[in-house]
């Protein structure tokens, strides 16, 4: 049985009524994945998205000859793969799981009858694609005007969120994709933080010095 209350805390089910949140609940699966494990491929036809419930999950585009650009990082709450179900084409980006995860399926169509019987409800899906527009804008700019340096300092400080000792949730290429640069680059500037005294690294584990700096040169 789907917590209800997961489904509730959402972005996209956030303030619903929890007769409608129950009924989707009542409906969706949860599913278990490995590490590496594909939820879906891109171009793949879709009719589910999914939720967050344990781990965490990368969507990410590939070019021709294969190299990697992880767009978002999924965790614990986050709701991905439900473009499609606004647009009815297929899927935009890969998604995989980065760890051990756990994942609830939602079918299209048990969102659809929700917003068909109230689409004032459609509002909280306006938020939900409001926020990925501006996330998408913040890395366009991040494109533009940072360099990889920069770029690195920023990803390093999201993945530690409010604590200044963290371990890398993903692997050095994995981090490159997230960045926008090869792996040699992005341990490059890995490096350079560390001389400066702003990081300490030992493997996968990391501790920022000195956060001030490290938060000026992802400006």
């Amino acid at each position: 049985m789907v917590d209800v209350s997961l489904l509730s805390s959402t972005r996209l089910f956030e303030g619903m009524p929890t007769d409608a949140v129950a009924a989707v609940a009542a409906t969706s699966a949860t599913r278990r994945l490995r590490r590496h494990d594909v939820v879906f491929a891109e171009g793949d036809a879709a009719n589910e998205l999914f939720v967050v419930q344990e781990g965490r999950i990368a969507i990410a585009n590939k070019s021709v000859d294969g190299r990697e650009s992880v767009v978002a990082l999924m965790e614990p709450g986050d709701v991905f793969g439900e473009f499609p179900l606004f647009d009815g084409l297929g899927r935009s980006a890969e998604a995989r799981a980065l760890e051990d995860s756990t994942i609830v399926a939602v079918a299209y169509q048990d969102v659809r009858r929700m917003f068909d019987d109230d689409p004032t409800l459609l509002w909280r899906v306006v938020e939900l694609l409001a926020t990925r527009l501006r996330a998408t804008d913040e890395a366009l700019a991040d494109s533009v005007f940072l360099d990889v340096p920069g770029r690195t300092a920023k990803r390093l400080l999201e993945l530690a969120g409010a604590g200044d000792e963290f371990q890398l949730p993903v692997t050095q290429e994995e981090l490159a994709g997230m960045v926008g640069a090869s792996r040699e680059r992005v341990n490059k500037a890995i490096s350079a933080f560390v001389r400066l005294g702003w990081l300490e690294q030992r493997e996968r584990r990391y501790r920022i010095v000195d956060r001030e700096q490290l938060s000026r040169r992802s400006q």
